[in-house]
């Protein structure tokens, strides 16, 4: 049995747990794989988890100014080895990874029961070229229901722009028309990098009337 991520052979330990935890439990994933991805702990900005930070970071100070409260959380860094992990998954179109992140991410979430899952929306371009939408594909990885609720119009790769094109863009999500929306939403994202895209959504949301909003990233 191999690793999904870097494709040695499991020990001889390793395949032992992997047979006493059973196939659908175990994420298919070597220890030293494992290890690698780092998960951002108890140091971090208290509102978008920016690892390292014991207060509310320089962004967010930004963000309040333009009357955008952000209430955040992610599960991981986006070191090298992460970057590595969403180029195989994402871009190289790898679904079956979705798989690796699957438990931590249902962890987590047990603890908005009460908040209704949205993703984040491909474009239709950006859909036709990758074949699936990374986000909803973890969540049904992880065996959450959601709302796909929201639309995203084609507009230039996220991944393409700087940090200053990022602030700047216009938004481009709607709301799906004739869309009855949740009271509370969590907005589940895969990647946190400037906030841009989630403010978008934020705003959108708060727009048409949901008085509780919040958001979510594998990765920050």
């Amino acid at each position: 049995m191999e690793c999904l991520l870097c494709r040695q052979v499991f020990s001889e330990t390793e395949r032992f747990l992997n047979i006493i935890l059973m196939a659908k439990d175990s994420d298919g994933v070597c220890s030293t794989c494992q290890n690698s991805f780092e998960k951002i702990g108890d140091s971090h900005c208290p509102t978008c988890f920016r690892k390292g930070e014991i207060r509310t970071c320089l962004d967010c100070h930004e963000w309040k100014k333009q009357d955008h409260q952000v209430q955040h959380e992610a599960l991981f860094t986006y070191n090298a080895f992460m970057k590595d992990y969403f180029s195989k998954y994402k871009f190289q179109g790898d679904m079956v990874l979705s798989q690796v992140l699957a438990k931590p991410i249902k962890n987590h979430l047990k603890y908005y029961k009460d908040y209704t899952l949205v993703p984040v929306p491909l474009s239709p371009e950006r859909l036709r070229d990758r074949q699936f939408n990374q986000v909803t594909t973890f969540l049904d990885s992880a065996g959450l229901s959601y709302q796909d609720i929201l639309e995203k119009t084609d507009v230039q790769k996220q991944s393409d722009k700087n940090r200053h094109e990022r602030l700047k863009s216009q938004n481009p999500f709607t709301i799906k028309s004739q869309k009855s929306l949740p009271e509370r939403v969590l907005i589940v994202d895969d990647i946190y990098t400037t906030g841009a895209t989630l403010k978008g959504i934020y705003d959108l949301l708060h727009q048409a009337g949901v008085k509780n909003v919040k958001s979510f990233s594998i990765a920050r």
